[in-house]
Parts: C-alpha cells; sequence; structure tokens
C-alpha cells in the first residue's frame, strides 16, 4: 500500500558506464522499499538516460541524485557540476523524453553555474490498495469443539471438585 509518510534519498556518484546500472539498481530497490513497484521502470529509464547524457557530454562526472515521496508524487533530482554542459544541445532528447513519460519536468542553474533536472511522477490511482479492510479469515473458532458448560453450583461450593461435577 502507498504510505503517506514522507521519505526522501539522496545518492552522490562519480558518473561511469559502469556505475549507470549500478545507480539504476540502487534507486530501483528504494522505490520498492517505498512500495513504488509501478515507478520502478519509468523514473529508472529516465535517470539512467540522464546519468548516460551526463557521462558522454560532462566533464566533471560528479553527479547528485534525489528522490522525495511525499504519497502522491515522486520527484527525482540529478544535479550536475559541469558548467559547460549545455541542456538545450546536448540533454535536448533527454528531455525530450522526460516530456513525454513523466507528470512534470524542469532544469535549473545554480548559482554555483551547476543544473538540476528533474522530474516527477503521480501514483497513479489504480496503483492503490483499497483502505476498506478486507472480511477477516475464519478463525479456527468456528472449527473447534465448544466446552461442555459447568453446571453454576459446581462452581460455588469448595466442598465439591470440578472433575465431580463435570461428571
Amino acid at each position: 500500500m502507498k504510505t503517506a509518510v514522507p521519505c526522501y534519498y539522496h545518492l552522490d556518484v562519480e558518473v561511469s558506464p559502469e556505475r549507470v546500472g549500478q545507480v539504476r539498481r540502487i534507486l530501483a530497490a528504494h522505490l520498492r522499499y517505498w512500495d513504488l513497484d509501478t515507478l520502478v521502470e519509468p523514473v529508472c529509464r529516465s535517470t539512467e538516460m540522464l546519468l548516460k547524457a551526463i557521462d558522454e557530454h560532462a566533464t566533471d562526472k560528479n553527479t547528485s541524485i534525489e528522490m522525495w515521496w511525499n504519497g502522491q508524487h515522486l520527484i527525482t533530482a540529478i544535479g550536475e557540476n559541469d558548467s559547460d554542459l549545455r541542456p538545450d544541445q546536448d540533454l535536448r532528447s533527454c528531455f525530450e523524453h522526460l516530456a513525454a513519460i513523466s507528470d512534470g519536468w524542469g532544469c535549473c542553474a545554480t548559482d554555483t553555474g551547476s543544473k538540476v533536472i528533474w522530474f516527477s511522477q503521480r501514483a497513479r490511482a489504480g496503483d492503490r490498495e483499497p483502505l476498506v479492510p478486507t472480511a477477516p479469515a475464519p478463525s479456527l473458532r468456528e472449527f473447534l469443539q465448544v466446552p461442555r458448560e459447568m453446571p453454576a453450583v459446581a462452581l460455588a461450593g469448595p466442598e465439591t471438585g470440578v472433575l465431580e461435577a463435570a461428571r
């Protein structure tokens, strides 16, 4: 069930072709841990594509990846430190992909000249479990024999044993 508890994850990585697959598996594990199995493929595919573009075009390979889950939306942000990377030319195909599969996306510059690329995915209403509890499973009491009742007279007096009254 999708929980409304906010979740956050941060990962710093030096991008290389070998690390892209590792990052994909790490992010997938966190999404599954947060019970967001349906978001694993689109989020990991988008992140993988951005990391490959950063590896191909950027000179500074140090990248930060953050994920926030607020109970309805998952926001993934990838921050790169290369001020020479041109989002309008080098990352154009990545942005087209993000626009096609995400609910929202954007790119903004920081004070240091680096860029943050973010995209959001909404958990669909059909992906959630119903909030109404299901009927409980039958218990063992329905199948066990009910013990005989003890006469109240046998339990009242200490001179009469319980075993004798049960006979």
